[in-house]
């Protein structure tokens, strides 16, 4: 690609992530006031879930994230369930090729299906092709604002990518929705002292 439309492209992607990151930050600080996805079953218990994951000090904060992520992997659909389930077990095989394919059919069928798209950016993500996991975690935010583990792995990318400024903005979206995981906590000192060090 010309180096020009790289950077064009680049930019036009941060812009989007920006954005997201915004509707995201919002959501955070107005107490979560955007919808749960509708897929997703029990809508009130995952508001319930997600309202005490954002209590700081939480001790079971581990259980509680299990479950959301457990809920959100609900669908509503058969078909789109088996085609996760068998996605997400080829990529713990590393069988990249069968994942990928399972992963996009359930993209296709389900493109409102939030934990679909968060699926196969991992995929990409685990390829180390970033282009397309960023692009997909962008889907998954747009569906479904509160997911911060699409958030701290955009964040890891960002950084990656020598975008830290960005990094800082997704770890604390992800820290705002999820204040108890000892790793965003630390991403989030790390990239500040980073930033610090750059304006010395």
């Amino acid at each position: 690609m010309d180096p020009q439309r790289k950077d064009a492209s680049l930019i036009s992607t941060m812009r989007r992530i920006n954005h997201l990151l915004n509707i995201v930050l919002a959501a955070a600080w107005l107490g979560f006031c955007l919808p749960v996805p509708a897929y997703a079953q029990d809508s009130a218990r995952l508001t319930e879930l997600l309202e005490r994951l954002a209590t700081p000090d939480l001790p079971n904060w581990d259980l509680v994230e299990r479950e959301i992520y457990q809920r959100w992997s609900i669908s509503g659909s058969a078909t789109a369930d088996l085609l996760l389930e068998r996605g997400q077990r080829a990529l713990d095989v590393e069988d990249y090729a069968a994942a990928y394919d399972h992963l996009t059919a359930l993209t296709d069928h389900a493109p409102e299906f939030a934990e679909g798209w968060n699926a196969r950016a991992t995929l990409f993500f685990q390829l180390g092709q970033y282009g397309p996991s960023i692009a997909d975690i962008q889907h998954v935010l747009a569906l479904n604002p509160h997911h911060f583990g699409a958030l701290t792995g955009l964040a890891i990318m960002l950084e990656e990518m020598d975008q830290p400024e960005a990094a800082l903005e997704a770890t604390r979206a992800a820290r705002a929705i999820h204040p108890n995981r000892p790793d965003l906590e630390e991403a989030e000192q790390r990239l500040e002292r980073m930033l610090e060090g750059t304006a010395l």
